[in-house]
Formats: structure tokens, C-alpha cells, sequence
């Protein structure tokens, strides 16, 4: 059994290992960076609290963490965390069966986090790095102004913040992270619901191969209109599309209005994207899966018709090769 398959049956993982196809991602092995895949799940993962009929309490395999993913660089030993979710305690032990242990340096075992925007299921997890449980010391963690400012001026955040538990760096929309050479990381602002922060998604640039990471957006068409970005131009600028696929359509939520909880739909989105080359199509891995969404499922129908489009759900422990 591989070493990150054994971790996955210790933890009750909820997806099989996984790696991109092999025809087009080199071996994990051989990299020197890659990006993994921590949780595919929409902030409250699954199973949730008083929904007693979720397959996923009597099936582990069945259980989702919130969409988290971890880039990795072997050459300089750096792992930065994208998302500090409620579940960023199962996620750093996989992460640490998955890679070994951190340097001893690097405080709980990264060299850094990068948040997407202030709702719970992309930032809570911070809380295990303060006073109260790891006591992290300096931290860094990469936010846009609103989402910085939040952390800064509201509890328990701002304790951590003056315990030096975690050391905030900032964020311009577009303006790229140089890691190393070779290596950045860019935000790029999207439309969502910013109660408390801006939202952004992230463009990895590794060496050789690119990632765009977008777990929450509220339509592909506001996208273009209020910030000038084509989502088609976005996948055709990256090797691999990691998508807010959150619910599959307007029948999941029955007795609420579902216009108020706006998010492209995976099925409108494989309509839309049904028109693009298929190598285009290829790079596109849907995640942020709501408890509701029916792809989550194994040999669901909704999940069936996702391969028969020629598109992907993404698998927590896949990984893609940047080299």
C-alpha cells in the first residue's frame, strides 16, 4: 500500500488516493514542486451538524474536508497552505505522511498561508495556530487589505496578531508573490459575497506548469464585468483549474430561495465550458462541493455525467507536478 494511502485509511480520508493522469502530469515522485490536494468540500465539509441522513457518518469514506491544497518545493523544503480550514488539523498530519516532516524551523510545519476571503470554511483553522493550542510563532500569512484588516481588528484574530502567533503579509490584487525563482503565487480579485473581506482566487506559476485555484465565485459572467477576467482565458492560461463547483443546480436546497446563494452551478458551468477544445476542458478539476452537491457520491448519476462531459472532480491527495 502507498505510504499517503495508509495515511488516508488511518485518517478515514474521504476520497482513494489519487495523481492526475499520468499522460500529462509527471510522476509526483519526480517533482521537485506540486501542488496537493488537502479537502474538495464546500466550508462545512460533510457530514454536517443535524443532517443525521448523510451517508457519510456510516461511510468514512464518504466524509469531505473543506477545499483546501498545499504547494510543496522540495528544493528549498517550503510548504505554503492555501485555505487554513476547520479540518487543517487532519489536513497537516496527511500533509506530513504525504511529505515527511517540516523543517524545524517553519511554524505548525509551513512556510506560510494564503486566504482566499472571510468565510469559515477558508480561514477558521487559523485558531489552531494560536495561544490556545499550537502557539505558533510568526506564522506568515498572506491576505488582501479587507481580509488583513479583519484579522487585525476582530477576536480572536487580533490576539493571535499581537502574540506575534501569526505575522500578516499583504496582498495587491494582481500583483504576484515571488516565492523563488520561478515560483509565485498571484490573487486575482473575483465577485462573492465580501461581508468581511474582498474574495480572491490564486494563479500558481511553478517552474514549467501552472494552477488556478478557485474555490468561491458568484458568477463566471460578473467576473468578466466588474473585473475584466474571462474564465475561458483563465483556464486556457493555466495546466490545471481547480473550479467553485459548490452546488450542481437549483434542485438542492429545497424550500430556500437558491438565487440568494449565488455560485456558478457545475451544470451550467459544463455547458458553458462544453465549447472549449478539449484539451481545455481537460484541465478542469470541479471542487468546493456542497454537502448537498450529488457528485460528492461515487456512481452517482450527477458525478457520471461530470466524466461523460470529459471533465473531472477533484480527488483530496491528487497532486500536480509544476516542474
Amino acid at each position: 500500500m502507498r505510504r499517503s494511502c495508509l495515511a488516508a485509511a488511518l485518517l478515514s480520508l474521504t476520497t482513494a488516493c489519487a495523481t492526475l493522469d499520468p499522460e500529462s502530469t509527471p510522476e509526483p515522485s519526480s517533482c521537485d514542486v506540486e501542488f496537493m490536494v488537502l479537502g474538495i468540500g464546500q466550508d462545512g465539509g460533510a457530514p454536517q451538524i443535524d443532517r443525521h441522513a448523510d451517508p457519510a457518518w456510516a461511510d468514512p469514506d464518504q466524509r469531505l474536508f473543506a477545499a483546501s491544497g498545499v504547494l510543496m518545493d522540495r528544493q528549498d523544503g517550503s510548504r505554503f497552505l492555501f485555505e487554513a480550514t476547520p479540518d487543517i488539523r487532519a489536513q497537516l498530519y496527511l500533509l506530513e505522511q504525504e511529505a515527511g516532516p517540516a523543517k524545524a524551523d517553519m511554524p505548525i510545519g509551513l512556510s506560510g498561508v494564503f486566504l482566499t476571503h472571510a468565510h469559515i470554511g477558508h480561514y477558521a483553522g487559523l485558531m489552531f495556530a494560536g495561544h490556545e493550542s499550537a502557539g505558533a510563532n510568526r506564522l506568515p500569512v498572506y491576505a488582501m487589505p479587507r481580509m488583513a484588516e479583519y484579522l487585525s481588528a476582530n477576536g480572536p484574530w487580533d490576539q493571535m496578531v499581537r502574540y506575534d502567533n501569526i505575522e500578516i503579509e499583504p496582498l495587491q490584487d494582481g500583483s504576484a508573490v515571488q516565492l523563488r525563482d520561478k515560483l509565485s503565487v498571484t490573487p486575482h480579485r473575483v465577485p462573492h459575497r465580501d461581508e468581511y473581506s474582498e474574495t480572491v482566487g490564486y494563479v500558481i506559476d511553478g517552474p514549467s506548469r501552472s494552477i488556478l485555484f478557485l474555490p468561491d465565485i458568484d458568477d463566471w459572467d460578473r467576473w468578466e464585468m466588474e473585473h475584466g477576467k474571462r474564465i475561458e482565458d483563465m483556464i486556457a492560461a493555466v495546466d490545471v483549474a481547480y473550479l467553485d463547483a459548490t452546488f450542481f443546480d437549483n434542485n438542492e436546497l429545497p424550500g430556500r430561495d437558491m438565487s440568494a446563494i449565488p455560485h456558478p452551478r457545475l451544470s451550467n458551468s459544463m455547458e458553458r465550458f462544453s465549447t472549449l477544445p478539449v484539451s481545455e476542458q481537460r484541465k478542469v478539476r470541479f471542487f468546493h462541493l456542497n454537502h448537498t452537491n450529488p457528485v460528492r457520491l461515487a456512481g452517482s448519476e450527477a458525478r457520471k455525467s461530470v466524466h461523460r462531459m470529459g471533465f473531472h472532480i477533484a480527488e483530496r491527495g491528487e497532486r500536480v507536478c509544476l516542474d
